[in-house]
């Protein structure tokens, strides 16, 4: 079983209150969308939190995600990934979603999740020729996964393993659309929908 590891625990430094919180234009909260987006295709996705964010916990579960408290989140992203790798053992792969990457077509969830279906170890979705998110992940990939720390994620993983790294060519602005200020928001608004 593929399963989505959304990763909402980040501090919103930069945009100046908890980002994931912020309403988009649907009055649906930049996290609850993600999470929704996620679990469409991913039904037994789990989102992983900060132990303070009580109020963004309470709006994910609303979704229907599992709500996962990663005690460790202040030392970085890797933790995050890590603490979600390890609370699904059972789990044949995982794609890793962003919590503040809400314009992420469903579609390109399914292609990612696809190619890990097909055995392919790790699926990286590419518009316009950049990379984006969600990454995906093998099973053979969990004792790294599992290992990780600090704020650079998997990246190094995805650096080391380029011959098992399946590019997904897909037709989808919002896999380059993070969220990191308003302005960058309001950017996104204008050029995802």
């Amino acid at each position: 079983m593929i399963t989505g590891i959304l990763l909402a625990a980040g501090k919103s430094s930069r945009f100046g209150a908890n980002k994931l919180l912020h309403p988009l234009p649907d009055g649906d909260s930049i996290g609850v969308t993600a999470a929704r987006n996620l679990l469409t295709v991913l039904p037994g996705s789990i989102a992983i939190v900060r132990p303070a964010d009580i109020l963004l916990a309470e709006q994910l579960s609303t979704t229907g995600i599992r709500i996962v408290v990663n005690e460790h989140a202040d030392t970085g992203m890797g933790s995050s990934l890590a603490c979600g790798v390890s609370t699904t053992p059972g789990a044949t792969g995982w794609v890793i979603a962003l919590a503040d990457m809400p314009f992420i077509q469903t579609n390109t969830i399914r292609a990612v999740s696809a190619i890990l279906d097909n055995g392919e170890t790790i699926a990286v979705p590419s518009c316009q020729g950049k990379r984006g998110h969600p990454v995906g992940f093998g099973k053979g990939y969990q004792s790294q996964l599992k290992q990780l720390s600090g704020d650079r994620g998997a990246r190094r993983i995805v650096q080391q393993n380029r011959k098992q790294t399946r590019i997904v060519t897909v037709n989808d602005p919002g896999i380059l659309a993070d969220i990191d200020s308003p302005f960058e928001l309001n950017h996104h608004l204008l050029f995802t929908n």
